[in-house]
């Protein structure tokens, strides 16, 4: 097979798929005949023939995907009308200290923002695949120590997490998160009522040192997504 043969199966593959596809799955395509330096190679020359257009090709944590290009949301969002609702307070905040200082405890997130985490959040932010158990503290108890998934970062079209952008303010998710999070939440997470949350405290600074923790999962000390 010639390289724009390989290029169009490729292309055909990625258009099709639901998820984003790593290297491995892409592989298979070829009968494992092409090695992965190969494919990359072949990956990044149809990312360059895609460029100027309404969409891109890009690599998550996942595996490689195409999307639409962000200038195009206003015209996408047409197709769309109807005004999704606002996402909650505490779902944004409890994601917000999760992303930035993993691992952390239930007890963590409720010392920083200085009220209950209600179990709903929680539970919520584990459906839609956002957020995950990776271990637990060596502690009385043994709380549950919380990530974010791959699933997090591929929502928001990152390949890792020292993609995250710095924190804009305290107490609030940097801008450039806040739309897909928004996006997404809408889509998949009913409205939650924080109304009986009378207050929070900052997230916050990721550069802050995060807790001494012992995960007990397959992730291991560090729960970083791997690159694709």
């Amino acid at each position: 097979m010639n390289t724009q043969d390989a290029k169009r199966v490729l292309e055909t593959a990625l258009i099709c798929a639901q998820q984003p596809l790593p290297l491995r799955e892409l592989r298979l395509l070829f009968d494992q005949q092409l090695g992965a330096d190969t494919l990359r190679t072949l990956l990044d020359e149809i990312a360059r023939d895609w460029q100027g257009r309404g969409v891109e090709l890009v690599t998550l944590a996942s595996g490689w995907r195409f999307q639409s290009r962000p200038e195009m949301q206003p015209y996408l969002a047409r197709l769309q009308p109807e005004k999704p609702p606002r996402y909650s307070r505490a779902v944004m905040e409890t994601l917000a200290i999760i992303a930035y200082r993993q691992p952390v405890t239930r007890g963590d997130i409720e010392d920083i923002r200085g009220v209950t985490v209600s179990t709903q959040v929680i539970r919520q932010l584990e459906e839609r695949g956002w957020v995950e158990v990776i271990g637990h503290r060596e502690a009385p108890g043994r709380p549950a120590l919380y990530a974010t998934t791959r699933q997090f970062l591929d929502d928001l079209g990152l390949g890792g997490l020292d993609g995250l952008p710095p924190l804009d303010a305290p107490g609030a998710l940097p801008q450039a998160l806040e739309s897909p999070l928004q996006a997404a939440l809408a889509q998949q997470l009913p409205l939650l009522d924080a109304s009986s949350e009378t207050h929070a405290a900052a997230v916050p600074d990721a550069s802050a040192p995060a807790a001494t923790t012992e995960p007990s999962s397959a992730h291991g000390a560090d729960h970083t997504p791997s690159q694709p």
